[in-house]
């Protein structure tokens, strides 16, 4: 979008550099972790999923807005904390469009900024790594910027996740959004299997999968204990993806120790899950430079690979896995991290990425039929 007034809103780095830009969505300031999404499509499901929560996105395509926003394809009712764009469109052209993106950013409170170098951006990002930033519509100078980013939390130590999951349970079992997908037939399954999915920041489109596959999916807060959902007799258990340091969920870490001591039921996590696997099987995990966050990441091994939906910014250390107790299935084939493991005897198996893929390719959906199998196989 073309601005014919003064740049009225900037963006200042942990290390002093600035972009100045002009001002849309919500007015004020917000502060946290600069982060990049390479997706060219799906724009309203990246602001809206969880494992954003804390961070302010840069969209490396230029131009974002164009399809407005509809009341459906919103993954969660949280959302990142601010938006960095090159350009964005106040003119929305789609026939699902129901809200003008400008106006929705404002009713959630997201703070934008456009006109910006979002090139230069990320090429800092992947030189120095991801950093705090602070996005300011206000006249703050550049002392009273870096001091606000300097007081600001690091992303490592965070444990986001209990900021994002569910206060109460609730039960999934009907498909709550039309996005249109031909993947949303109904399941044939004769038995309906009972999932407890614990919730670090699960997004609707998860859901949407597991009940299209014949399963009823109950919903628990990620502070539930090993009591909590063994009470409910599950089939299978679910540990969903969500933002922050896995090293710092520790509810949700010893929630899995004890599930997988028990080892009887079939389990199966994505990303903040996946990582929370891997420090219950005694792994550690590592803040990467700038995170995997986009929809064509090649995962696999052994010449079978999938092109992937990603979002998260750590990974699990690969030496710190037991071989005796893990069988490691996947990496990520830009940087060779783990992207995907399963437990040796056990109905046990996680994935560094999104398979639902909301947005992004379908290559994983089978993983949602595995866990299915695991269940049918022991109902």
């Amino acid at each position: 979008m073309n601005h014919p007034f003064k740049k009225n809103a900037k963006l200042v780095l942990s290390n002093g550099i600035t972009f100045t830009g002009y001002s849309f969505g919500a007015k004020g300031s917000t502060v946290g972790e600069i982060v990049f999404n390479t997706g060219m499509t799906g724009y309203q499901e990246v602001i809206t999923d969880p494992s954003y929560f804390g961070q302010i996105l840069t969209f490396t395509y230029p131009e974002i807005g164009n399809t407005g926003i509809n009341f459906e394809d919103s993954e969660s009712n949280n959302s990142v904390k601010g938006l960095i764009v090159r350009n964005y469109s106040n003119n929305n052209s789609n026939w699902r469009s129901e809200l003008n993106f400008n106006q929705w950013l404002i009713e959630n409170n997201i703070i934008g900024l456009y006109g910006v170098d979002t090139r230069a951006i990320v090429k800092i990002l992947r030189s120095n790594g991801s950093m705090n930033g602070l996005i300011t519509s206000e006249k703050h100078n550049l002392d009273s910027c870096l001091e606000i980013i300097s007081n600001s939390p690091n992303m490592k130590g965070l444990n986001l996740a209990k900021e994002v999951s569910t206060k109460n349970s609730y039960i999934s079992k009907e498909i709550t959004m039309t996005n249109f997908d031909a993947r949303e037939r109904p399941s044939n399954n004769i038995k309906k299997l009972k999932i407890v999915a614990i919730d670090f920041g699960i997004k609707k489109s998860i859901l949407n999968r597991l009940v299209s596959h014949g399963c009823e999916v109950l919903v628990l807060p990620s502070h539930s204990s090993f009591k909590d959902v063994l009470n409910h007799n599950p089939d299978g258990i679910f540990f969903s993806n969500g933002p922050g340091d896995p090293a710092s969920v520790f509810d949700g870490i010893n929630l899995a120790k004890s599930l997988i001591n028990y080892g009887k039921i079939p389990m199966f996590g994505i990303c903040l899950g996946h990582q929370i696997f891997g420090l219950a099987l005694g792994g550690k995990t590592y803040k990467l430079p700038f995170g995997h966050r986009g929809l064509n990441h090649p995962c696999g091994m052994n010449n079978n690979i999938e092109i992937t939906s990603q979002n998260h910014g750590f990974a699990i250390d690969q030496n710190s896995l037991s071989n005796e107790l893990v069988e490691i299935t996947h990496f990520n084939l830009n940087d060779k991290t783990v992207a995907g493991l399963k437990l040796i005897n056990k109905p046990i198996f996680s994935v560094q990425y999104h398979p639902e893929a909301s947005p992004g390719p379908h290559d994983s959906d089978y993983l949602f039929e595995k866990f299915v199998s695991l269940m049918l196989e022991r109902c």
